[in-house]
């Protein structure tokens, strides 16, 4: 269908015998249009097949019906890693059933913060959703300054805003008490020597996570702790520290799923048992890697897909996602240990 051959307001209203104003009206959900009008409207419409123009109707409505999602990552790290597919999936599905497009902005350096600094003051978008965050990480005050409803993934750790500034809104998983039940597991198992592999310390979950785990081994030998970063190498690399470190240790809890399955490398390399010699636990419960470890991963379950929908709800909360809710709240969603044969 060409620009020229599309169906215009004028062409609907003539269909309903309506004017063009009414027709304008329940085409931007106006609720002020009788319903016998409205109906007719709606007809006429679907006979016509009718599309409404974004561009003019953002216009009166002052809304773009697009949610940018800013992920603190570079883009080899966002392709690679399963947990960023799964939360996208999540933001996807909730925003394309309110019919709002999703926007994706990565960065990874000065400049990148600068572009997604303008992007989002420039008016193109309604909010934004922002997850993956460091704590030195200038992008909440970058955001904030741009004045976007936003939420973001993960538990703040950057100072509170000031007086008179917006509250912050974030969905979480129980990251701490995730780690607590791992824990608990292995000294269960009869474990007496656990080791940690964390993710990066300049991330909240990985504190949470490393809190955790000195919550029960509270006066632990910190030769069994060894920051990783989330990545299979990173865990790979933390597992060699610990066996060079502490050879005896007989169980690792690693603060993700992608560590584990570089661990798990380790000890095969090392003729380590898992769980004989070793006990392993993760986090995430990703199936992707989970179930495709060798042996199957035991691992603590965050409802990754589901955060990702509960931070899009949570922004566009209102009647049929009319109203982008600014109200600063913060959601930690339960945690559960899925056994497997790791431990």
């Amino acid at each position: 269908m060409t620009e020229e051959s599309r169906p215009t307001l004028e062409a609907v209203a003539a269909r309903a015998g309506v004017s063009r104003a009414t027709v304008s009206r329940v085409v931007n959900g106006d609720p002020g249009v009788r319903e016998r009008l409205a109906e007719k409207v709606r007809h006429a419409v679907e006979e016509l097949g009718y599309v409404p123009n974004r561009a003019a109707r953002s216009l009166v409505t002052r809304r773009h019906d697009a949610v940018a999602v800013v992920i603190a990552e570079p883009e080899t790290r966002v392709f690679a890693d399963p947990f960023f597919a799964l939360q996208l999936r999540g933001i996807s599905k909730e925003l394309t059933e309110h019919d709002i497009q999703l926007v994706l902005l990565l960065t990874e350096g000065r400049d990148d913060h600068e572009r997604v600094g303008r992007y989002l003051a420039g008016g193109h978008v309604d909010g934004a959703l922002a997850f993956s965050l460091h704590l030195d990480d200038p992008l909440p005050g970058i955001i904030r300054r741009a004045g976007v409803p936003t939420v973001f993934g993960g538990r703040p750790g950057w100072p509170e805003p000031g007086p008179g500034e917006p509250g912050v809104s974030y969905v979480d998983c129980d990251n701490r008490g995730g780690a607590r039940e791992a824990v608990r597991h292995l000294v269960g198992l009869g474990r007496s020597r656990v080791a940690h592999i964390t993710g990066p310390l300049d991330q909240t979950s990985a504190v949470d996570r490393l809190d955790g785990f000195r919550d029960v081994l509270v006066d632990v030998d910190p030769r069994l702790i060894a920051e990783g970063d989330f990545t299979p190498a990173g865990g790979e690399r933390a597992m060699r520290e610990l066996l060079d470190r502490v050879p005896e240790l007989d169980a690792v809890f690693t603060a993700n799923d992608l560590s584990a399955s570089g661990a798990l490398r380790v000890l095969r390399e090392r003729g380590r048992r898992v769980p004989d010699d070793v006990a392993v636990v993760g986090f995430d419960d990703m199936l992707p890697v989970a179930e495709q470890t060798e042996p199957p991963l035991t691992t603590v379950r965050q409802d990754i897909e589901g955060m990702g929908r509960l931070m899009a709800r949570m922004l566009l909360r209102g009647k049929g996602g009319e109203d982008l809710g600014t109200e600063p709240a913060g959601v930690v969603l339960p945690t559960a240990l899925v056994r497997r044969a790791s431990a």
